[in-house]
C-alpha cells in the first residue's frame, strides 16, 4: 500500500473551506492556502481548535514548497483558467510521486487533457467528482475519483474517512483512469437537473392545475418521502413548499424569481449524451427548461399574446407519486444508458453498480431506488438496460398509466410538463419492436439515396421510387 500522502488544500471558498474542515475533523493534517491570503486567515479563525493540524500558507507556491514528500494538493478554484494556472505553477514544484487534484466540477475532457500534460511531466493526476453542496462537503460528501489509481492509494484512507458513509460503507471510490470521475459526476448532475424538473412539474400541476397551496403540496412530498420515492430532492422539496416568507408572511417559493440557473454539467450530460449516440430525452428536457426559464420577459409577453388558457386538471394524488416514480426511474436508466456508452468509448471500464453505491448518501441525488439499482447492475439485466431488469419492469408497469395520465391531463390543460412528456416519449419508443423510422430510412433515400435495409436481409437497397 502507498504512503498516505502529505494533503494540501488550495482555494477556500465556500466548497474548499467546507472540504478542508471536513478533512480536518476527521484528524489528517493539512496545509491549506488561497489565492487572497486575507481568506486563509479568516480561514484559520473559522477552524478554532481543529487549526492546530491545519498549516497555512501565503501562496499556492509557498504551500507547495513547505509540503513533505509525498505531496498531494487538491485544488478547489473554479473551472478553467484558475484550474490550468494553478497546474502549470505546480509543474514547476512538485516532483515525481507528487499528485494534483482537480476537485471541482470540470468538463471531462478537460480532466483527459491534463492527465495527459501532468504525466508527461512525471507527476500523477487525478479528477475527483465532489456532490453534495457545502453541506456534504463540510460532512460527507459521495466522492467520484478518476485517474491513476497509485495516486489513489495514496490519498484513499483521507478520501473515504471524509465521505458520505452508507450503511458504514464509504461512499467512494476510484472508477476508471483520466476523466472517468469527472464523467461520472457530469451525468450524476444531469440526473439531478431531471429529478428537479419531474419535482417542478408535478408541484406546478398540483398548484396550478389544481389549486393545492405550497405548504399542502410540501405536505405531500413529505409523505412521499416516506415511501418508494424517498430521496433527498423530495425531502428538501418538501421543506422547502412547507416554509414562509418571514417579510411577506406567505410561501416562500412565492418571492422566489421563476428563473433558473445552471453551471454547465446538465449541458454536458446532453451533449455529451448526443455525441455517444445517446439521447437523454429527460435530461435535455430539464436543461431546455432552465434555459426556458431563463427567458422571463419573453415568457410575460407570450403570455399576454397567445393567451394560452391554462385549465385544471382532476387527478389523484396517487397518480402524481407514481408518474413521479416511474419518471425518475427512466431518468436514472438514461443516464446510466451514457455512462455505459462512455465507459466503451473511453475504455473506462465503469463499475455500474459501484456508482449506484456511492450515490447512496451524501450526494444530491440519492435516493431509495439507488439500493435496487446497484442490484439489478449485479444481477441479470436484459441487453444492459435497467428498466429491462424485473424488478425495474415491475415498477414501471405499474406506474406508467400514472405517468400516461398526468402527462395527458397536463398537455391538455396547457401545463408544460417537458421532462415528463420526454421520459414517456423515451419509454414508448423502446417497448416497440417497429417503430416509423422506417418512412424516415424511406425519406433519406429518396432526397438522399442513402440506402436501406430490407426486413428480409439486404441493406444498401433502394426504394421503388427510384424505379
Amino acid at each position: 500500500m502507498a504512503d498516505l500522502a502529505t494533503l494540501g488544500l488550495y482555494g477556500l471558498g465556500t466548497m474548499g473551506s467546507a472540504l478542508a474542515l471536513n478533512i480536518l475533523d476527521n484528524g489528517f493534517a493539512l496545509h491549506v492556502a488561497n489565492r487572497t491570503a486575507t481568506v486563509t486567515n479568516e480561514f484559520v479563525e473559522e477552524a478554532g481548535p481543529l487549526a492546530a493540524k491545519l498549516s497555512a500558507h501565503d501562496s499556492l507556491e509557498a504551500m507547495a514548497r513547505a509540503m513533505p514528500k509525498p505531496r498531494a494538493i487538491i485544488l478547489m478554484v473554479p473551472a478553467g483558467g484558475p484550474v490550468d494556472s494553478a497546474i502549470e505553477e505546480l509543474c514547476a514544484i512538485l516532483e515525481p510521486g507528487d499528485a494534483i487534484i482537480d476537485a471541482g466540477n470540470t468538463d471531462f475532457h478537460d480532466t483527459r487533457r491534463r492527465t495527459a500534460l501532468v504525466e508527461g511531466r512525471g507527476l500523477t493526476f487525478i479528477g475527483m467528482g465532489v456532490s453534495g453542496g457545502e453541506e456534504g462537503a463540510r460532512n460527507g460528501p459521495s466522492i467520484m475519483v478518476g485517474g491513476t489509481p497509485a495516486a489513489f492509494e495514496g490519498i484513499r484512507p483521507v478520501i473515504e474517512a471524509i465521505s458520505a458513509k452508507f450503511n458504514g460503507e464509504p461512499c467512494a471510490d476510484h472508477l476508471g483512469p483520466d476523466g472517468a470521475g469527472h464523467f461520472v459526476k457530469t451525468v450524476h448532475n444531469g440526473i439531478e437537473y431531471a429529478d428537479m424538473q419531474m419535482i417542478a412539474e408535478a408541484y406546478g400541476l398540483m398548484r396550478y392545475g389544481q389549486g393545492m397551496t405550497p405548504a399542502a403540496i410540501g405536505a405531500q412530498f413529505e409523505a412521499w418521502d416516506k415511501g418508494a420515492l424517498k430521496s433527498y430532492l423530495v425531502e428538501i422539496s418538501g421543506i422547502v413548499l412547507q416554509a414562509v416568507d418571514k417579510q411577506t408572511g406567505g410561501p416562500a417559493v412565492d418571492v422566489i424569481v421563476d428563473r433558473a440557473g445552471q453551471k454547465g454539467t446538465g449541458r454536458w450530460t446532453a451533449i455529451e449524451a448526443l455525441k455517444l449516440g445517446q439521447s437523454a430525452s429527460a435530461i435535455e428536457a430539464a436543461v431546455g427548461a432552465r434555459s426556458w426559464s431563463a427567458e422571463k420577459s419573453t415568457r410575460v409577453l407570450g403570455e399576454s399574446i397567445l393567451k394560452t388558457p391554462l385549465l385544471s386538471v382532476d387527478l389523484a394524488v396517487e397518480d402524481y407519486e407514481n408518474a413521479l416514480l416511474a419518471a425518475r426511474i427512466i431518468a436514472y436508466a438514461q443516464g446510466f444508458r451514457i455512462l455505459a456508452a462512455a465507459s466503451d468509448e473511453y475504455q473506462w471500464n465503469l463499475d455500474f453498480a459501484r456508482i449506484a453505491e456511492i450515490w447512496r448518501a451524501g450526494c444530491i441525488i440519492r435516493s431509495a431506488l439507488l439500493d435496487d439499482i446497484s442490484a439489478a447492475f449485479r444481477g441479470e439485466l436484459p441487453a444492459g438496460q435497467l428498466v429491462f431488469a424485473p424488478a425495474f419492469a415491475e415498477r414501471l408497469q405499474a406506474a406508467l398509466p400514472a405517468l400516461r395520465r398526468v402527462t395527458a391531463a397536463a398537455i391538455t390543460g396547457g401545463h408544460p410538463v417537458p421532462a415528463f412528456s420526454a421520459a414517456l416519449a423515451w419509454i414508448d419508443s423502446m417497448a416497440r419492436g417497429r417503430g416509423t423510422t422506417d418512412l424516415v430510412q424511406a425519406q433519406r433515400d429518396f432526397f438522399g439515396m442513402h440506402g436501406f435495409e430490407r426486413i428480409d436481409g439486404p441493406a444498401g437497397c433502394h426504394g421503388p421510387w427510384w424505379d
